[in-house]
């Protein structure tokens, strides 16, 4: 049979209708098993290569990956506690009986070709680790900063995450050198409640803060309360210590952070006005506080000052250390 002869048979099996007669060569009335089979195969090629170009068209599709290619995202916007592992093994229980109905969203390593990073399902992904089984999820390349507006987002929508973990998801990201417009973005809120989310993360420190716990009842104001209590006691962090013993961890997060609350209550430590004090004061109005205690020195603004100037503040620390490291140079020289 000729190559033209071949070519017609063919499309006239993946056409599925009878072949044009040909006065030149016998009719062909039906295709043999074999050229079906084969025109099968082609359709099922054919299929794949239209389905391959519109993933490609899309940016994105749901794979099965193995988990061990899937790193932890840059930074991570949980803490994990046991409510965290409970938490996974519910998920595993469900997936086990229905499986991942859910796919979670990962990108190309940024650094490590071949792998992958969790944008968002990290407790999918766990599960599906406890169960030695493929992760399904949506693979799209995302740049820094749009992989954490999606990480943000995702838990923000699901209302996933406590007041304490998105400030602390907050500080994370302006200590990696997110700008405010991202960090707003990925938690979708204002950048005045972001400034007070970073003032609260970064009052307590994060040991504390992931000893405590998610504690999901617990929401802004009370924290707020807690951030404030813990700058008027100079022996806040002994107080802490002193309370989150081990024996605490089997407690829910929201009566450890009572505890710790209730210890930085207690006079323990000399008063405000025993700590040395100075206000910090701009044409009749004080701007801010300056106490000197053993722990350290704290500058604390007033409520009335905006929340802009204390991030001009922020920004300003730096070149003003750099300065008074200067200043120092300049005395020494003269001095010698």
């Amino acid at each position: 049979m000729s190559r033209k002869d071949s070519k017609g048979l063919f499309a006239n099996v993946l056409g599925n209708s009878p072949a044009a007669p040909d006065p030149g060569r016998l009719e062909v009335k039906t295709a043999s098993p074999h050229l079906q089979k084969v025109a099968a195969g082609m359709r099922e090629i054919q299929e794949r290569g239209q389905l391959a170009d519109k993933l490609l068209k899309d940016g994105e599709h749901v794979v099965e990956l193995y988990p061990n290619l899937i790193l932890s995202s840059a930074i991570s916007d949980r803490f994990e506690d046991m409510a965290h592992s409970a938490s996974v093994a519910e998920i595993a229980e469900s997936i086990q009986v229905r499986g991942q109905i859910v796919p979670g969203l990962v990108r190309p390593h940024p650094e490590r070709p071949g792998y992958f990073q969790i944008v968002y399902g990290r407790r999918r992904l766990a599960a599906a680790r406890m169960l030695n089984i493929k992760f399904r999820a949506t693979i799209r390349d995302l740049s820094d900063e749009q992989a954490v507006i999606f990480q943000g987002e995702e838990n923000t929508n699901r209302n996933d995450l406590s007041f304490i973990e998105k400030c602390a998801f907050a500080l994370a990201q302006e200590n990696a050198g997110f700008s405010r417009d991202v960090i707003s973005a990925s938690l979708s809120t204002g950048k005045s409640h972001i400034s007070e989310m970073l003032r609260v993360a970064g009052t307590v420190p994060g040991e504390f803060l992931v000893r405590i716990g998610p504690a999901k009842d617990i929401g802004r104001r009370r924290w707020v309360e807690f951030a404030e209590k813990w700058l008027k006691n100079p022996d806040a962090v002994r107080c802490a210590q002193a309370t989150l013993v081990p024996s605490l961890d089997v407690l829910p997060s929201e009566q450890r952070f009572a505890k710790v609350l209730a210890a930085l209550d207690l006079k323990t430590g000399p008063s405000r006005s025993d700590q040395g004090t100075t206000s910090v004061v701009s044409k009749g109005i004080t701007l801010a506080v300056l106490s000197h205690a053993k722990s350290g020195s704290t500058l604390r603004f007033e409520k009335a000052v905006p929340a802009g100037f204390v991030d001009f503040m922020a920004s300003r620390i730096e070149a003003l250390h750099d300065e008074y490291i200067a200043g120092l140079d300049v005395q020494k020289k003269t001095g010698d």
